[in-house]
C-alpha cells in the first residue's frame, strides 16, 4: 500500500454523533484536502470487513486518523495501542436519568435503595455504553451527595458485541441499531427502576416511552458532572501517520479548523447535517445539542480539554475498565499543531 512516508490511502472513522471530521465529510473538504495529496480516505466503519471495522474501537490500522467517543481510544492506549491524541472537541450533549412516570421516583434522592439498570456487552471490545452509563450514575447522585453504594445496580446481559449491531436483518437496512432498546425493555419488563440515558437516541427514546426525568445533567455548569464517553471527544492517529507524515495529519487538523469555522456562521446547515450523521430528524438534534450546537464544533489541545481526558481517564481506571493507567501527556502529540502556526507564518 505505502512505502514509508509514501501513503497512497488512509483509513478513517467517526462515531455517528456531532463531530467536525462527520461534518467535514459531508462537505467534501477532507476528501478534497486528502485528494489533492494523491491520497484516498476509506471508511473504517462502513467496511464490510468486520477485522477492519473493529479498528474503529481498537485502532489497529496504520496510517488511520478516529474520531468520537473517548472510551475505545482511551482503552487502546492503556492496552499498548501505538496511538496519538491530537485534537480534542466538547459538544455537550443531553443526559439524563430516568424513570417510568408510576416508579415513585421523582428525585435523585429517591434513587436511594432503588435498581439502577446498566447494559452489560460480552468480554472483548471495551463496554464503553456500560463505562458511559455507570459514569452518568456517579454525576447524578453527587449532585446530592449520594454514591452508587446508595443504589443496586442491575446487570442487564446483552448477547451481542457493538460489532454485531451493525450487522443482521434486525438493522432493516438502517446503519445503527436503536441505542438503549435493552435497557428500556427492562425498564418496562419491571427489572430496573431507572436507567441513564443521552444524545439523540436517548432523547428520543425517553420521549416515545413518555418516560419521567429524574434528573438532566448534560448542560450542567460544572465540567466534571458533564464529563462522559461523548463529553470530550477524541481525535486520534496511529503512531505510523504520526512520525512519517506529520504534514498530513497537521492538513487533517487544519480542515477541521476550517470545518469548525464554517460551522459557526451556518448554523441551519449544520443541524441538517448532524441530523443525517446521527440518523435523527433536526428537531431531535436541536432537543439534545442546544440551539448553540455550530458553536461548539471546534477542535483543540487547550489544558481544560486535556485535563477532562484525564478525569474520565482515572475514572474508567477506578472502575476496572482499562488494563492500565497512564500519563496523558505522554500521548499527546503537539507537532502538528506547531506546524498549523508555521505554515501560517510562512
Amino acid at each position: 500500500m505505502t512505502r514509508e512516508g509514501n501513503i497512497s490511502q488512509i483509513w478513517y472513522t467517526r462515531c455517528p454523533v456531532p463531530t467536525p471530521v462527520g461534518l467535514s465529510v459531508q462537505l467534501g473538504l477532507l476528501e478534497d484536502s486528502f485528494s489533492k495529496q494523491g491520497i484516498t480516505l476509506n471508511s473504517i466503519i462502513d467496511s464490510k470487513d468486520r477485522n477492519i471495522r473493529s479498528s474503529h474501537f481498537n485502532h489497529h490500522l496504520d496510517y488511520s486518523f478516529r474520531h468520537g467517543g473517548n472510551v475505545p481510544p482511551i482503552r487502546a492506549r492503556s492496552e499498548g495501542s501505538r496511538t496519538r491524541l491530537v485534537g480534542i472537541t466538547w459538544t455537550d450533549e443531553f443526559q439524563a436519568i430516568i424513570t417510568l412516570p408510576d416508579s415513585g421516583i421523582a428525585t435523585t434522592k429517591d434513587l436511594a435503595g432503588r435498581r439502577f439498570g446498566i447494559a452489560r456487552r460480552p468480554p472483548g471490545i471495551v463496554d464503553f455504553m456500560a463505562a458511559t452509563a455507570l459514569k452518568g450514575l456517579v454525576s447524578a447522585l453527587s449532585l446530592e451527595g449520594l454514591t452508587p453504594d446508595d443504589v443496586e445496580i442491575v446487570d442487564i446481559p446483552l448477547p451481542d458485541s457493538v460489532l454485531d449491531d451493525r450487522e443482521g436483518p434486525q438493522l432493516y437496512g438502517l446503519r445503527n441499531r436503536q441505542a438503549y432498546g435493552p435497557e428500556m425493555a427492562a425498564l418496562l419488563r419491571g427489572e430496573v427502576d431507572a436507567i441513564y440515558v443521552k444524545g439523540t437516541p436517548g432523547i428520543s427514546i425517553a420521549n416515545l416511552f413518555a418516560t419521567r426525568t429524574v434528573v438532566e445533567f448534560g448542560f450542567h455548569p460544572d465540567p466534571k458532572i458533564r464529563v462522559n464517553s461523548g463529553s470530550p471527544r477524541l481525535l486520534t492517529v496511529d503512531e505510523r501517520l504520526a512520525e512519517e507524515r506529520p504534514d498530513l495529519v497537521a492538513t487533517l487538523i487544519e480542515t477541521l479548523k476550517r470545518t469548525s469555522d464554517w460551522a459557526q456562521t451556518h448554523a441551519d446547515e449544520v443541524r441538517r447535517f448532524v441530523a443525517r450523521e446521527v440518523g435523527a430528524s433536526e428537531e431531535v438534534v436541536a432537543a439534545a445539542n442546544g440551539p448553540d450546537l455550530h458553536r461548539h464544533l471546534g477542535i483543540g489541545l487547550e489544558a481544560e480539554l486535556v485535563d477532562a481526558v484525564g478525569h474520565y481517564k482515572d475514572f474508567l481506571h477506578e472502575w476496572g475498565f482499562l488494563a492500565g493507567s497512564f500519563d496523558i501527556e505522554t500521548w499527546i502529540d503537539r507537532r502538528p499543531w506547531a506546524l498549523i502556526e508555521t505554515r501560517a507564518v510562512a
